[in-house]
């Protein structure tokens, strides 16, 4: 009551029903999507993706190495009971695997998604049709619950060479090539930066208020500034193309300046 929240937004939601609000908001003006690219927080929930997309959107988000997923030529059957009723419901033919099972077999290629600032980028990646295990649940002949097949989708794995491997699950489509693949993946690092030097370099983290509305006007205004700076940083690396000089740097001197000062 005393932080003045508008009354259709004293429901509670999670991240992914939150995500979803906002696309729908964002598509209702008029904006048009490339791909929607979201982290395991947002990519583990099976009703975040379906909802993507039903919307018609394509999307590559992150995924647990511990999801379960069957290989793309699952069949659903009606195995014949020996005894007892016949079974009301199809089961799959073969058992769902957990991600890193699925692609330890696959032959992992190194891949270059772009140039930064120290030379190319490049990790090492595999990927496979794969459909994950998350349609609706069916009591199996072992009395255990098992998820059904969802729609047929990529299983992408990442090996990078600090030894840490990343998945993610994709609706790109059936003949997209594997760089293709990682370089949409990896177009969120910009997303990441842009939140690290809003929460770093403008204060978006720093708010100490307790009011809806001077919440939403802190984070608007860094916001801005955000988005003035990041003009600036566009003007000035064009400027540089023009004559000759280095590739634009990815993080805003203008930004990095001011935190000096302080």
């Amino acid at each position: 009551m005393r932080a003045r929240v508008p009354k259709d937004r004293q429901v509670a939601l999670t991240k992914p029903e939150i995500a979803i609000e906002e696309i729908d908001r964002v598509i209702a003006s008029g904006v048009r999507f490339g791909c929607v690219l979201a982290d395991t927080g947002y990519g583990s929930s099976s009703s975040f993706r379906q909802a993507l997309s039903e919307r018609g959107l394509l999307w590559a988000v992150g995924l647990s190495r511990r999801q379960n997923v069957y290989r793309a030529d699952v069949d659903l059957i009606f195995p014949v009971a020996t005894t007892g009723r016949r079974r009301q419901y199809h089961i799959p033919d073969q058992p769902p695997v957990p991600a890193e099972v699925m692609l330890s077999g696959e032959t992992w290629q190194k891949i270059s998604w772009r140039r930064g600032t120290k030379g190319r980028l490049t990790c090492l990646f595999a990927a496979r049709r794969v459909r994950v295990a998350d349609g609706h649940k069916h009591r199996m002949l072992d009395n255990r619950m098992q998820c059904m097949p969802g729609d047929e989708v990529w299983l992408v794995g990442e090996r990078r060479s600090t030894g840490e491997q990343k998945y993610y699950v994709s609706n790109l489509p059936a003949d997209a090539s594997l760089k293709m693949l990682a370089a949409t993946i990896k177009a969120r690092w910009v997303c990441e930066q842009a939140h690290q030097q809003l929460k770093e370099e403008l204060g978006l983290d720093h708010f100490e208020g307790r009011s809806w509305t001077g919440l939403h006007r802190h984070a608007l205004m860094t916001m801005i500034a955000y988005a003035f700076l990041q003009a600036r940083r566009l003007k000035a690396a064009g400027r540089k193309k023009r004559v000759g000089g280095p590739p634009p740097q990815p993080s805003m001197p203008a930004v990095s300046v001011c935190s000096k000062k302080k």
